[in-house]
């Protein structure tokens, strides 16, 4: 799948899921925009070194005013963005009486409204090119509920398909596509501080015996955003294995 020409930016982008979505455009001829609150000098220069082009920016996407000025700064720098993808996210685990009221508001803040602030900042552009590609990557947890104690990501994740069905709706008679990847038990940092037992436990859950790969989100993203998908939007794509058919 062909993204020659296209300017892809990706929230997140500095490790695990958005890091390997950030490689993956590039690889597919994406220039890449890396935004991430923390440095993601490794995966700049992973894509520089393979002869990709590639602009990192520190930014906290639950400030409207910073991702506007670095949307415009990376317009200047790298030419119409029109690819989007959301990947920004935090968690906060607590149940109900548990959970603070700041890290409520945290969490919903990156979570949700980062994905409100970037759309409202780069789609203006799209719409005049009457082009635009956005993905946004929530959870298995935003459709059954979250099953591991922290019911604020559960309901960011619901909030943000909401928003992507809302938004596809709204942008379609502009050119502009708005998709989700809902993934679940991908191998990342976190999975990786699981004891053996629960590992087997939540493998055990899934019909394909296997936790997924950061690659598999990224090659659902990169369907999403090529000509391959040329007639989807508002879809919610789960990668999760079996784990839920719907």
């Amino acid at each position: 799948m062909n993204l020659d020409g296209r300017t892809a930016l990706v929230t997140g982008a500095s490790r695990g899921i958005g890091a390997a979505i950030a490689l993956t455009l590039a690889r597919s001829g994406a220039g890449v925009v890396l935004v991430d609150q923390q440095p993601a000098d490794s995966v700049t220069g992973q894509i520089e070194a393979a002869g990709g082009r590639a602009l990192a920016y520190q930014v906290d996407v639950s400030d409207h005013r910073q991702v506007e000025r670095m949307v415009r700064a990376a317009q200047k720098a790298s030419g119409p963005i029109s690819i989007l993808v959301n990947n920004a996210g935090i968690i906060r685990r607590g149940t109900l009486l548990e959970l603070s009221h700041v890290d409520w508001e945290r969490v919903l803040a990156v979570n949700v409204s980062g994905v409100f602030n970037c759309c409202k900042a780069l789609v203006p552009s799209m719409m005049e090119r009457g082009d635009g590609r956005i993905v946004n990557i929530t959870s298995v947890a935003g459709k059954v509920g979250d099953i591991t104690a922290a019911p604020v990501y559960g309901t960011s994740k619901g909030a943000v398909n909401a928003l992507t069905k809302s938004l596809a709706r709204q942008l379609a008679e502009f050119g502009i596509r708005v998709n989700a990847v809902a993934p679940h038990a991908i191998e990342t940092d976190m999975s990786a501080q699981w004891s053996e037992q629960k590992r087997q436990q939540i493998i055990g859950e899934i019909p394909l015996r296997r936790l997924g790969s950061v690659e598999d989100v990224a090659q659902a993203v990169l369907y999403l955003v090529s000509d391959a998908a040329a007639f989807v939007t508002g879809e919610i794509l789960d990668v999760n294995g079996g784990y839920l058919m719907d």
